[in-house]
């Protein structure tokens, strides 16, 4: 009985993973966007306030960053971290009804001619990027701006219903997303550069763990 009980605990949180990132892709952008700062803001706090786990991994990680910190500015860091993070899913929830205007507005860009001019030679250029700010805004940029359609990869996500809702988002921004697991992607990753292409890899997170060692902030980590 017990296992039985143990199996449906997922499903369920599954449905209500999916569900409520279905419900910010479909309300919050309806948000007069000062109501959606706010109350985007306003969740960043109350996490940050929990002091969950996530909140303590990134004082850790700031520690490592700003060693010399006192607690006091480690935890404003990671109050503003939080609030960083929580901005870029309101913009993200919101970003399918955003003008090219507002999408060109929202980033600046500089020395763009190392990209321009790998592309404009036929020759296939790989954008290794970290996480950082809005990922899926720049994207944005590179697809209704630049108009360059670009290929990434994406990790398989769960629920399944939960990768395909970011496929489709992402996909609908002008991006080719290829899965990390359970497909060609390096093969197909191959053939686009050799056709000329971008490809843009997140290089920071080595879900394969088989990555290139490092040095990063004074330690070693996988890229």
């Amino acid at each position: 009985m017990s296992g039985t009980q143990g199996e449906s605990k997922p499903g369920l949180k599954d449905r209500l993973t999916d569900g409520l990132y279905g419900l910010g892709w479909g309300a919050v952008k309806k948000l007069p966007e000062p109501v959606a700062q706010t109350l985007f803001r306003a969740l960043a706090d109350q996490v940050w306030k929990r002091r969950g786990k996530s909140v303590l991994r990134l004082e850790s990680n700031l520690a490592r960053v700003v060693p010399d910190a006192s607690p006091a500015r480690l935890a404003e860091l990671s109050r503003a971290g939080m609030r960083s993070y929580m901005r870029y899913w309101m913009e993200s929830f919101r970003l399918p009804t955003w003008s090219p205007e507002r999408i060109k507005a929202g980033i600046e860009v500089s020395e763009v001619h190392r990209l321009t001019d790998g592309l404009d030679a036929g020759r296939g250029v790989i954008l290794a990027l970290p996480h950082l700010a809005n990922w899926d805004l720049a994207g944005a940029w590179v697809t209704t701006d630049m108009k360059v359609p670009f290929t990434t990869v994406a990790e398989r996500l769960k629920p399944e219903s939960l990768y395909d809702r970011f496929v489709a988002y992402r996909e609908g921004l002008g991006m080719e997303v290829l899965p990390h697991t359970g497909g060609s992607a390096f093969g197909t990753l191959a053939r686009r550069l050799r056709d000329g292409g971008l490809v843009c890899l997140v290089s920071d997170r080595d879900l394969s763990a088989s990555g290139v060692e490092v040095t990063f902030f004074g330690d070693t980590a996988r890229m």
